[in-house]
């Protein structure tokens, strides 16, 4: 005979790495840029990967998702696996449920950091799954963030539909590759229409790339945030 006695969950914390950089006059005023790599990246390669953003003069933060991918392969040590931001099997109460809680995550280390540098203002730089992220953290915590570009994702705006709209001061940018076979850009030109019907400054670019960090990604933002006046 078998009796089920008791049955429940208990959180589980792991140690997730972030690192900060700072380029220009130290201890000056400047922006921070957070940085959300995609899905199966770590902070290491994705500092490499964005390289030239790191020209302009800012404090640059970024932050390592909290889920590993396990290296079946047992070729990498646990720091080099890679990693995701949420979890999603098409169940969306649990997409959004993890979402919210890397955010708060994110949050947090937002926090700590603004206790030690001096920040002018706050950008986020998600691509394909850290773009997801990047979108939902903006939406969420609006009174944070200023700047928030999605490259290769998608700002899930019918999350927030039925909430209260402060986007007025959200600058946005969507940088969609017209290749890209893992995300479509329709879905994403609906959103950013949506959002900038709520208020926000949005562009949205379609650029002859496909699904991949690429330096024309990157010359892009960079030039678009030159022109919100980052030096």
């Amino acid at each position: 005979m078998k009796e089920v006695l008791l049955s429940g969950k208990t959180s589980f914390k792991i140690e997730v790495p972030h690192k900060l950089i700072e380029t220009g006059e130290k201890g000056s005023e400047k922006p921070l840029i957070v940085y959300l790599h995609g899905f199966n990246q770590n902070i290491a390669q994705f500092e490499e990967l964005v390289e030239d953003l790191i020209e302009l003069e800012a404090y640059h933060l970024f932050i390592q998702g909290p889920y590993p991918i396990y290296d079946r392969k047992r070729k990498k040590k646990v720091e080099d696996w890679g990693r995701s931001w949420y979890l999603y099997d098409g169940d969306q109460d649990q997409f959004i449920k993890s979402l919210e809680l890397s955010s708060e995550f994110i949050q947090e280390v937002i926090d700590n950091m603004l206790d030690q540098i001096n920040a002018s203002r706050i950008a986020l730089v998600g691509y394909s799954m850290g773009g997801y992220q990047a979108g939902y953290f903006a939406l969420s915590r609006w009174k944070h963030v200023n700047e928030v570009v999605v490259i290769g994702g998608r700002i899930k705006t019918e999350i927030f539909e039925d909430r209260e709209k402060h986007y007025e001061h959200l600058n946005v940018l969507a940088l969609h590759g017209t290749k890209d076979d893992s995300v479509g850009s329709k879905p994403q030109k609906e959103c950013c229409d949506q959002l900038s019907s709520w208020g926000a400054n949005v562009t949205f670019r379609e650029l002859e790339e496909s699904h991949s960090l690429s330096s024309l990604f990157l010359q892009q933002t960079k030039q678009w945030l030159r022109s919100l006046g980052y030096k």
